[in-house]
This record gives structure tokens, sequence and C-alpha cells, in this order.
């Protein structure tokens, strides 16, 4: 989340007017994530946050936020958009497709414990298991197509060790994609800063704007990646990613090929978020308060998962 678009008091003023929420008392642009622009809004009536989408169109927009409610009223912990007046989740401001939804309670964490992975783990493994129910489909617009088109555009800024391990574990990768593995709807960004916690309560997970069909056990991949690992390491604290695993097998079981091809999963969400921090940093977007993270540190992570055979549960 950043500020690429610019919102004025009187224009979100006029945008409310649309919801039965009551006068604008503040709202403050939130610095964190790196895609669409977002407000903390704050009214007489509750905290909410203002999401204006920023290369999604409309059509693209209401899959999110219908999936968001299907989650919500099925006891997923998530924040379910506010529907204004005409009962529409979706509006437009300064010509960006806008929704508005409930602001949780708690906060997201920089050194998760076993009791929180084993927590988020669980609320995943559940998601997973009604996902396939949702009633609407899209592709994943990060997948194998994406990465190889961004790995051509990047390549030229790498050194000649980069390129050659990029470019080696695409072949790797492709290697590994006609695999029969369960699918679903995916959250497909579930890292720390998109999971509220209050002490050892989940809260709500966030930020569903990468959601797509996708292979389920990738998902589970990408959230190890970042809630299971070392402080300060490449490498994953295996005490972590047992209890991540454990609370996940509570709602759903891992079939015998996903255990098999686990550390296949771990670099492709390694490949995958490397890609994207590479692509931020040699292809930024202007915008009044951007964050942009380092790629290094996928990088680490994914020659880690290289070099090292891992035992699941």
């Amino acid at each position: 989340m950043s500020v690429y678009t610019v919102v004025e008091h009187a224009q979100l003023e006029d945008f409310l007017r649309h919801y039965d929420v009551g006068r604008l008392i503040s709202f403050q642009g939130i610095g964190a994530g790196i895609e669409n622009t977002n407000y903390f809004v704050t009214t007489s009536t509750g905290e909410f946050v203002l999401t204006l989408f920023e290369r999604l169109n409309y059509e693209e927009v209401l899959y999110f936020l219908e999936l968001m409610a299907y989650l919500a009223d099925r006891g997923v912990p998530s924040a379910h958009p506010l529907a204004d007046q005409q009962e529409h989740y979706l509006q437009i401001l300064n010509n960006k497709p806008a929704a508005l939804v409930e602001r949780l309670a708690g906060q997201d964490l920089s050194k998760p414990t076993s009791s929180h992975c084993y927590a988020l783990g669980n609320a995943l493994g559940y998601l997973h298991s009604i996902s396939p129910s949702f009633p609407y489909r899209r592709p994943n617009g990060r997948g194998p197509h994406w990465w190889k088109i961004t790995a051509e555009q990047v390549l030229p800024f790498l050194t000649q060790e980069e390129s050659s391990l990029l470019q080696e574990e695409l072949h790797f990768q492709m290697q590994h994609r006609h695999l029969d593995l369960p699918r679903g709807v995916i959250h497909g960004d579930l890292f720390r800063d998109n999971v509220l916690f209050s002490e050892e309560n989940l809260r709500g997970i966030i930020d569903f704007y990468y959601a797509c069909d996708d292979v389920l056990l990738y998902d589970v991949a990408v959230a190890v990646n970042d809630w299971c690992r070392l402080t300060e390491s490449s490498q994953l604290d295996e005490s972590l990613m047992h209890s991540f695993l454990e609370g996940y097998s509570q709602q759903r079981k891992l079939t015998r090929l996903e255990y098999q091809v686990w550390p296949v999963m771990l670099r492709a969400a390694a490949l995958r978020f490397w890609l994207s921090r590479l692509q931020d940093l040699h292809f930024p977007r202007l915008g009044e308060m951007t964050h942009i993270k380092n790629p290094d540190d996928f990088k680490d992570i994914l020659q880690a998962h290289q070099q090292r055979y891992f035992k699941v549960l």
C-alpha cells in the first residue's frame, strides 16, 4: 500500500456522501506496501480504509471485493467491503476505482512466534478449504508467463551471477508447471504486513488484491517464506514452519504430492517476489509516498532453498 494519487479533503467528503458513515473527521495516507493508494479514514461512525486502485480496471476490482465479502461472510478473519447507499461496493474517485472497507483492529508483526504462525496457518487452511466454491475465476497475473516477461526486463540490470541464478531457476520451475496439484482461490501476498494480530489473537487478513486462482500450496509457500524466517536471515526456522503447517493441516490436509514438491513451491514463491522487487526497483512508479523493498532479500531466500532440503512436519 502506498500513496500515488493524492485525495483532497473536499474530494473525500464528496465521496463519503455515497455511504452511511457519518461526517469525515480525519484521513491519512498509508505508506506500507507498493501497489495501490491507501488512506486510513476516520468518520463520526467508525474507522475505515480507502483504497484507490492504480492498475486495475473497474471489472477487475469487483472480483476482489466480491471475494472479500464472500470470505468475511464465511468466517475468514478479514475486512468486509462497505456497500454504498445503492448497495454497490465500488465507486470512482479521482478517475480511479475506489472502495471503502472496514478497518480491522490489531497490528502487523515484525517477529512472529510459533503461536502466531499456527493461528495464521489455521486461518489460511480454512480459507483454502472454502475458496474452491467461490463462483468467480481470475488467472494469476504474476504467474510463470509474467515471470518470463519480467525476467527479460530486469536481466540487463543484473550481475552475471544474478543473471545465471535467475535463468537457471526459471528453467527449473518450468519443469514443474504441469503437476496435478489442488487449486483454488489464493491470497497471493500473505506477508506479515497483510495480517493483523492483537497479542496472540489473529484479527484479520487484509490486502486481497493479488488474489487469484492458482495452486494452493504455492500460497502456503509465499506465507512461510516471510512468516517462518529466522531473524535477519534467509533461512527458515523449522519450528515456526512446523507450527504454520500444523495449523494449516487442521483445516486442510496436504496431499502426498504436495509434500513431495514443497521445496519446489518454496523456490517458486521466492522467485516471484525476487522478480517483483527487481521490477519495482528498476522501473519505479512515481508517488507522493512509496515503499520499495530490497530485492536481495528474496534472492538470498531463493539461494537458501536451492542449497537445502526442507523436511516438512
